[in-house]
């Protein structure tokens, strides 16, 4: 059966910080008419779970992630704004390195894809793989430094579909790394996109696990 959760809406005021943002002078904004801008914010809307917070240009909820299912940390849903699970992201067992495989929905066989941290002293720049299902063919690269919120997503023929850029208020006061924009180009599906940017979070960020 598919789990709805809860529904929370932002303030007025926090809306308004989130949204008085410069424009960016980006590849993908070039492309603007196609490219899908979202802000992403590192906050879940329910009080006492860590999560994502994401909107659209005009301030709609797009996706969600409120970490109260799984302790654990082994296991993160990606869901649309009325709580449906779009994507469950679930840790791989006794792999070496940082290995995820995300499934469709809330199923738990055929994952859609999986993701990787890179290690390897040879390539510094590159963070990540995205490999089709259980396959160890790349299909997408991250490269650049997620702490500061500064990579790209890159297809096997090295073309950028998606981006992850720091943002500021009009005012130029920096929301810092909590707050960020995610670019993604008409190659890429918006919800695969924000689930590398949750991955990428767990390999990368500050805060290396969810906890509740």
């Amino acid at each position: 059966m598919t789990k709805v959760y809860p529904n929370a809406a932002p303030t007025n005021t926090t809306m308004q910080q989130l949204l008085k943002l410069k424009p960016s002078n980006n590849a993908l904004d070039a492309a603007a008419g196609q490219a899908v801008v979202l802000t992403v914010w590192k906050k879940s809307l329910l009080f006492n779970c860590n999560g994502f917070t994401v909107y659209d240009g005009k301030g709609n909820l797009v996706f969600r992630v409120d970490n109260y299912m799984s302790t654990s940390g082994s296991e993160i849903v990606l869901m649309d704004a009325a709580g449906k699970p779009l994507l469950t992201m679930r840790r791989k067992r006794l792999s070496l390195g940082d290995n995820w495989l995300v499934y469709d929905g809330e199923t738990a066989t055929n994952p859609e894809f999986s993701v990787k941290k890179h290690v390897s002293i040879l390539n510094t720049k590159c963070l990540a793989h995205v490999a089709a299902g259980r396959n160890k063919n790349v299909m997408y690269e991250i490269e650049g430094s997620y702490a500061q919120r500064c990579c790209a997503v890159y297809d096997e023929k090295k073309r950028r579909v998606a981006e992850i850029k720091q943002k500021e208020t009009v005012g130029g006061v920096a929301f810092g790394v909590d707050v960020f924009r995610l670019l993604v180009g008409p190659e890429l599906d918006s919800s695969v996109a924000m689930a590398i940017v949750i991955l990428l979070d767990q390999m990368f960020g500050s805060t290396r696990r969810f906890s509740t």
